[in-house]
């Protein structure tokens, strides 16, 4: 089989298992209650395993919670997902959450992901926007162990914290950066 022809046979089955998982994530898409259901289970578990976001939670003024996002792609690729904006431990408002990229990539995986807005004028820009690109705006710091080390309650200075959690797939790294989040009816 010639070269071309195994990039394009590849290619082809990896777009098929993209679109299988994009279908399969569109097809199950939660009604209000599944995903304020999930929404509280990921926090607990974000909670449980990371007790920074436990301590960042206590501060903040609301959490965007997106319990699943999927991703897929071969060199061009997207992820998608549904999520609440919680704020006194109340679902407010729905979200999804929608990422394109392309570069050199490969795989499928799913994780989830939870943004504190620390302050008002984050949780305002969020809902006042007709879609909240991160990386423009508020300042987002993704939380990673390394990061973690360094914060505490009393240090806490930027308009939001992310993180990342319960990554599971065959894909290589997280990054929301270029994440478009966006108000939905539910």
């Amino acid at each position: 089989m010639s070269h071309t022809r195994r990039n394009f046979m590849g290619l082809a089955i990896a777009l098929t298992a993209a679109g299988s998982l994009a279908t399969a994530n569109v097809a199950n898409a939660a009604t209000a209650e599944e995903l304020n259901q999930q929404a509280d289970m990921a926090l607990e578990s974000l909670y449980a395993t990371n007790s920074v976001a436990k301590d960042i939670s206590e501060q903040a003024e609301a959490v965007l919670v997106f319990p699943n996002i999927v991703k897929a792609g071969l060199v061009f690729g997207g992820a998608y997902g549904e999520g609440v904006m919680k704020q006194g431990g109340e679902v407010v408002e729905y979200y999804n959450s929608v990422t394109g990229s392309w570069g050199l990539q490969a795989g499928a995986q799913s994780y989830g992901y939870a943004v504190f807005l620390m302050n008002d004028e984050a949780v305002n820009y969020v809902k006042e926007t007709q879609g909240w690109e991160i990386g423009v705006g508020p300042t987002v710091v993704v939380v990673d162990e390394g990061a973690a080390k360094n914060l505490s309650t009393s240090t806490l200075k930027d308009d939001a914290y992310a993180f990342v959690f319960d990554q599971q797939g065959l894909m290589a790294g997280v990054s929301i950066e270029g994440t478009k989040i966006t108000q939905i009816n539910r």
